[in-house]
């Protein structure tokens, strides 16, 4: 498998334009760049800024942040939350993020930073001993969603309009029924994901069905679809992202046996109406997506595959436990349990 990392992740690298056309160089294969933590939390919250900076969160109130590729990484968590599990985080830049904790009751909350960590402001704590935040997603810099567990028998949203430094309900009459037993799975904070400025997806499963929930008007209303992924009490849907509006990737499995066979991705080309099962999936279950130009990364215990083909065909690159992936500018970050952390690089 000695292709150009180039070609395998879709030729988004850029180069330098000279006027003279050349082959890509011939790379060694795509690999995780370790750059370690100082941690042993484990860090399912991640998101990326660049090949400098990237944000990642976890158990034990864990909030961190690189600006240096890596070779170091500054604890920046909200102080007295060490009790917390911050299970997403959405980085706007170096300076400006919201970290999402998860739990039952007031144990929801969510944090925004305006100075890259050095002071937080808690701008949502759920009152709700019913409710279960799981992830959070923003289409830009103003506009997101945080999604919970159903509550009365529907998933319940919060949304923002000012970057995450206040939330409002979002009325429930526009939201789908839930199926009994029903639930989003914060492993790696991408049971929500956006595309566009309306689209916004839910990934689900515990239920009879693992379904991916859509909706085109930025959160307000929502429809269901079935997807052909295994569904129970440990598993479902775990990831869902779009390229475009139109294309999207869902991935998960079951957790609780995570070598077991059985189709655990799906892919879709109708903004999520319908989905398929593809020729090729990575083996056992995963927890994390991302695109990188046209090619998907999957991470998840079990290791790390990607697909140069949009999920159909796949091939596996690194064996070791990850939980979330997430891409931008090109550059691709990773983390996992026991303070993993990682960049893709040739290599």
């Amino acid at each position: 498998m000695r292709r150009s990392l180039l070609v395998l992740l879709g030729a988004v690298v850029p180069l330098a334009f000279t006027g003279v056309a050349h082959a890509a160089p011939e790379c060694p294969d795509p690999a995780w760049t370790e750059t370690p933590t100082g941690t042993d939390a484990q860090l399912r919250g991640l998101s990326a800024v660049d090949s400098r900076t990237a944000w990642v969160s976890g158990s034990k109130g864990t909030v961190l942040r690189t600006t240096d590729r890596g070779r170091t990484w500054k604890p920046v968590a909200p102080p007295g939350t060490e009790a917390l599990d911050f299970r997403d985080i959405e980085a706007f830049d170096a300076d400006h993020a919201v970290a999402l904790s998860i739990g039952p009751g007031d144990a929801s909350r969510i944090y925004r930073t305006d100075n890259g960590g050095k002071s937080w402001r808690l701008s949502f704590q759920n009152s709700d001993p019913v409710a279960f935040y799981d992830c959070i997603a923003f289409f830009d810099h103003r506009r997101g969603l945080a999604m919970s567990d159903p509550v009365d028998g529907k998933f319940r949203l919060q949304s923002t309009s000012d970057g995450g430094r206040s939330w409002k309900p979002v009325p429930a009459e526009g939201m789908v029924p839930a199926l009994e037993g029903e639930f989003g799975f914060a492993a790696s904070g991408q049971c929500v994901t956006t595309s566009g400025p309306r689209d916004a997806w839910i990934a689900t499963g515990g239920g009879a069905r693992a379904r991916v929930l859509h909706s085109g008007d930025g959160g307000r209303t929502w429809e269901a679809a079935d997807t052909p992924l295994p569904s129970g009490a440990s598993a479902g849907v775990f990831s869902v992202t779009f390229r475009d509006p139109r294309h999207g990737v869902a991935i998960g499995g079951d957790y609780a046996a995570p070598n077991a066979p059985g189709p655990a991705v799906a892919l879709s080309a109708d903004k999520g109406r319908t989905w398929r099962t593809p020729p090729e999936a990575p083996v056992g279950y995963r927890s994390g997506l991302a695109w990188l130009g046209n090619t998907v990364i999957a991470v998840g215990p079990g290791g790390s595959d990607l697909s140069p083909d949009g999920g159909r065909h796949w091939q596996s690159f690194d064996t070791g436990s990850l939980d979330s992936v997430d891409c931008a500018r090109g550059a691709c970050w990773a983390s996992g349990a026991k303070g993993r952390a990682a960049r893709l690089a040739a290599g």
